[in-house]
């Protein structure tokens, strides 16, 4: 009995990797909690996020990766593109994707639940400080999208939900960021897809 809780503690300090992140990663973005939801017990895990440009051209990372080559990662990035684009997108142009979708306001959020494939994404309308008032009528946005490369920890509503949450905060951070002319109030978070 005692080899046995030895041998459970050996293991579990062996794999505390994704205990030892900080509280708060990528400039608040992503907490540890949630990264702890998704990904599955690792020997280590690291953390880095990075930005890029600004205004229309801004673009911001976040990533998590553990030693067992899973990783949770995300990215913000300010774009030209309409809602339906966005949407279309997602949709693909071929056989049709199927999606899961939330809104509030003229915020959306989605996230594929095709098998296989763990993505969630963000529109959020942005009009980007450099953009002329005479080009305010194209539609720019902060998109954001979030993923997980390899096994997951969460599976069905529960990874989608996190991985849309993710991205929602990612694109909030970017929003922020690329100065966007008009000022929001954003909603604690989006609906849940299990009230869907």
């Amino acid at each position: 009995m005692a080899l046995g809780l030895f041998c459970g503690a050996g293991w579990l300090f062996l794999n505390k990797g994704l205990y030892l992140l900080p509280d708060k990663m990528c400039e608040g973005t992503l907490k540890r909690d949630m990264v702890k939801q998704v990904l599955p017990r690792a020997q280590s895990a690291d953390s880095g996020s990075d930005s890029q440009g600004a205004g229309d051209d801004l673009s911001f990372w976040c990533h998590v990766t553990t030693s067992d080559d899973v990783s949770l990662s995300g990215e913000a990035r300010v774009q030209s593109v309409s809602q339906q684009q966005w949407l279309d997108n997602y949709r693909g142009s071929g056989a049709r994707h199927r999606i899961i979708h939330v809104s509030v306001g003229d915020i959306e959020g989605l996230a594929q639940i095709d098998p296989g494939t763990d993505t969630a994404s963000v529109y959020v309308p942005c009009v980007p400080p450099a953009v002329p008032s005479h080009n305010a009528s194209e539609p720019y946005a902060v998109i954001g999208e979030t993923r997980v490369y390899g096994s997951a920890k969460a599976t069905g509503v529960p990874l989608r939900q996190a991985l849309t949450d993710f991205a929602y905060q990612l694109s909030q951070h970017a929003y922020k960021l690329a100065e966007c002319k008009a000022p929001r109030d954003f909603p604690a978070e989006l609906p849940r897809y299990k009230d869907q």
